[in-house]
């Protein structure tokens, strides 16, 4: 019995006449780490999005935990509601304390009693290392610090499954660290994960697999050591020769 959580099937995806997914073919399994790299503009943002529907796929199937993604909103309500995403913005509300970002999905979504909520943020702020800010607003913290808000805000909706897209390419340097050691730790715990990076010390240390894409396709797709050691396409060559 597999215990496949994600899978893609011959998914097109076009923006207007420009193809940015083609064909694409992608199995994921519960627990997984997967990390998705390539050059700018290689359809690896939209392969996520597709997967809790921020984009739509016009062609192929996409089903998630047993549910097929389609027209039917209800679908899409319940695959979002296992999804978790974390944006390169942190996309956080800056009117709202940090405690409140992290609330604001159970309350409204999950209709969790407010003290529970509260409850579950504090322990997951807790577990991405920023209890201590809970009652700041977003706009007083340092972008590493929003960015692991926003890792716990997705997290206090119990996800099953967590996307990230580029999630520190906003970030200084030297916040990069403390973003990744949260995603680790997360990666320990044993989540499922899609993570589209440039960061290759991440994928080498978290990752099973490692997926190259290039111009809307899933060029290669190997276990991480051997995709580092053993890369079998030219152009993963040359695009790991750059990177690392």
């Amino acid at each position: 019995m597999s215990d496949k959580i994600i899978e893609m099937k011959n998914v097109n995806k076009w923006f207007g006449d420009f193809q940015v997914l083609k064909d694409v073919n992608l199995e994921v399994q519960a627990k997984q780490k997967i990390v998705v790299c390539g050059p700018s503009g290689s359809g690896k943002s939209t392969l996520i999005r597709c997967i809790n529907r921020l984009e739509e796929h016009q062609k192929g199937s996409i089903i998630v935990d047993g549910n097929q993604l389609t027209e039917d909103t209800k679908n899409i309500e319940k695959i979002r509601a296992e999804v978790g995403m974390v944006f390169q913005q942190f996309n956080l509300f800056p009117h709202l304390s940090i405690l409140d970002n992290c609330t604001l999905a159970p309350i409204w979504v999950k209709k969790m009693p407010k003290k529970e909520a509260e409850d579950l943020a504090m322990k997951q702020l807790e577990q991405v290392q920023i209890a201590d800010q809970s009652q700041k607003f977003p706009g007083q913290l340092s972008g590493g610090q929003q960015q692991r808000c926003a890792i716990a805000r997705a997290l206090c909706m119990k996800p099953k499954i967590m996307l990230f897209d580029e999630p520190t390419s906003a970030l200084d340097p030297e916040m990069i660290k403390e973003v990744l050691d949260a995603m680790v730790n997360l990666a320990k715990g044993g989540m499922t994960m899609i993570v589209v990076t440039h960061e290759m010390g991440f994928a080498k240390e978290v990752a099973d697999e490692v997926i190259f894409m290039d111009e809307g396709m899933i060029v290669e797709k190997a276990a991480t050591k051997e995709f580092f050691a053993n890369p079998k396409s030219d152009r993963t060559k040359l695009f790991l020769s750059q990177i690392l």
